[in-house]
């Protein structure tokens, strides 16, 4: 007899007898094998279409793109706090509105097909059902047939995936899904029976299969990345994501489940630990305009001593005929989190943050008359309390702007997105506030490059011209892409640089093209936050591999 091992491993083949060693049976072994193996090399091979930005309007939708972000992360929009509806178990859906790469699975024997977005942020799989009677997008949309699958499994447990305006609901089934050249055998997923919101009405995915921790998957649900493990269906628990922003060029891009193909990257990867299970969640350091930090920019001279998400830095100097010591917050420049995440294309920041990339690449915000009224009333008194050595965390509630007596990390919503938390800490969450709080983090940032006084109130104001309009969009002139600067995130130690070109987005062609900003503001406050979301503009000049059996993130320039 010859043992052929688990064929699916891809294991050599090894006679058990002596006997049975001869060249006859071991080329029927290698036949068999090659008949009955599953991928070359343990890889699972996933190819990804991607549609046009502008296929289905704006990148983002104004106020139902902020929700669905809001929500995606735990936030409350608007204390619009949705009822429960029915039983089962809710779970944040983020903006998937914006995602540009989705890819085919099959589900039930023989497979049914469905286009989902592969999303790293989410751990559920969920796909219309053909009970799907009293909404629009379901008829849309391919639907999964129980009736028609030989290995389809009851369940019937509700689940409910809570939605900024609505829910999509639906209740467990268990069948064989289809990925790539492998069938994962007895999953649960969703059969979505209610999709009421007109985001997905209109979008070219039918669901999403979710690529995240089973930390965040709901009703107990085992993921499909989970079992594709278990299984033994790949070579190695580890996948990366390859997106081809040349899409017009040829395939949109791949996932490969099992390991890396070295053609989809230009140099070593450059890998960080996972700081949290749920999303693919790691630490990252400071966020540089054209080379110049948005936290602090010191000379050599001073030095820095770091605590939690921020960086303190003692500086001794004179300044105005004034000997001082300041202590500077920086927003990121110590550590902030960050989210590789799939499912949407954008690159989403802390608004203070992103205020400046604005004020840099030209991207109008809206007009905030706090933001005027901060600096114009009280922009002196707080460079006064800084130069004065005042604690930063209490400036803005020592002028009257905050009632609370601890940093929110210039964080809180007050843009539109708030957290049920804040509610019971009894946290303020009125604009001044938050606006008070960027201003004494700009101040910080430009006394630490030994700016004037009145250098440093023009700018505060400046800046108030260019604070992210909670519609989410920001146009900019097309012709001034080649004098923008690059936009860099410092991961593990090492620049992750983006240009114009790979930060902006192009809608339409000729004299009608319209660029659009690729980032986004949305403010997470501490301990969860601040934390960054690196969609696919980021994922698509980085090719990015998710290490789960290492428990690890890697970045390296795509090919």
């Amino acid at each position: 007899t010859v043992d052929c091992g688990d064929f699916s491993l891809g294991r050599s083949c090894l006679p058990t007898t002596m006997a049975a060693a001869g060249h006859l049976m071991l080329l029927s072994c290698v036949l068999l094998h090659a008949l009955l193996a599953g991928p070359a090399e343990g890889l699972v091979r996933v190819p990804l279409t991607k549609r046009p930005v502008d296929e289905d309007g704006p990148v983002v939708a104004g106020e139902d793109a902020q929700r669905l972000l809001a929500w995606r992360h735990g936030l409350v929009y608007n204390a619009d706090v949705p009822t429960t509806g029915e039983k089962g178990h809710a779970v944040a859906l983020k903006n998937h509105l914006n995602a540009q790469y989705y890819g085919e699975v099959g589900v039930g024997t023989p497979p049914q097909n469905f286009t989902v977005i592969f999303d790293t942020g989410s751990a559920d799989f969920w796909v219309p059902s053909s009970k799907c009677f009293l909404s629009i997008g379901c008829y849309l949309h391919a639907s999964y047939k129980a009736s028609k699958s030989a290995t389809y499994k009851k369940n019937g447990k509700r689940v409910a995936l809570r939605y900024g305006t609505g829910a999509i609901s639906g209740y467990l089934s268990q069948d064989n899904v289809q990925v790539g050249g492998v069938v994962v055998k007895n999953q649960d997923f969703i059969e979505a029976t209610r999709e009421p919101s007109i985001t997905f009405m209109f979008r070219k995915f039918d669901g999403i299969l979710g690529l995240g921790f089973k930390e965040i998957a709901r009703g107990g649900v085992e993921p499909v990345w989970y079992n594709m493990v278990n299984q033994h269906l790949v070579g190695s628990p580890v996948f990366s994501f390859w997106f081809n922003r040349h899409a017009s060029e040829g395939q949109g891009g791949e996932i490969v489940f099992g390991g890396i193909d070295p053609k989809h990257h230009k140099e070593e990867h450059k890998y960080v630990p996972v700081t949290k299970k749920g999303y693919w969640q790691f630490d990252m350091g400071d966020v540089l305009i054209g080379g110049k930090s948005t936290g602090t920019n010191l000379p050599k001279k001073y030095n820095a001593y770091y605590c939690d998400y921020y960086t303190f830095i003692q500086i001794k100097s004179v300044y105005n005929h004034f000997t001082y010591t300041l202590y500077v917050l920086g927003l990121c420049t110590s550590r902030c989190a960050a989210i590789a995440d799939s499912g949407t294309s954008l690159l989403v920041g802390p608004t203070a943050i992103i205020t400046q990339i604005n004020e840099k690449i030209g991207a109008p915000g809206i007009f905030s008359q706090e933001c005027k009224e901060v600096a114009s009333q009280y922009g002196q008194r707080i460079l006064d309390l800084l130069l004065n050595e005042i604690d930063p965390t209490k400036i803005c509630p020592s002028v009257g702007l905050c009632t609370h007596s601890g940093t929110q990390g210039v964080s809180n919503g007050s843009f539109g997105i708030r957290t049920v938390v804040d509610d019971e800490t009894g946290r303020s969450n009125d604009a001044m506030c938050h606006v008070c709080e960027m201003a004494v983090m700009w101040a910080k940032n430009q006394l630490a490059q030994d700016q004037t006084q009145d250098l440093i109130l023009k700018y505060i104001n400046t800046l108030c011209g260019y604070i992210p309009s909670p519609m989410g969009e920001s146009s900019v002139d097309c012709k001034r892409l080649a004098s923008m600067p690059d936009v860099a995130f410092s991961i593990g130690g090492k620049k992750f640089a983006l240009t114009p070109e790979q930060y902006i987005l192009k809608i339409g062609e000729g004299d009608a093209t319209k660029c659009i900003s690729g980032f986004v503001a949305m403010d997470i406050p501490p301990p969860r936050g601040p934390i960054w979301i690196l969609g696919d503009i980021f994922m698509g000049a980085y090719h990015t591999v998710f290490d789960y059996g290492k428990m690890k993130v890697g970045f390296a320039k795509a090919a």
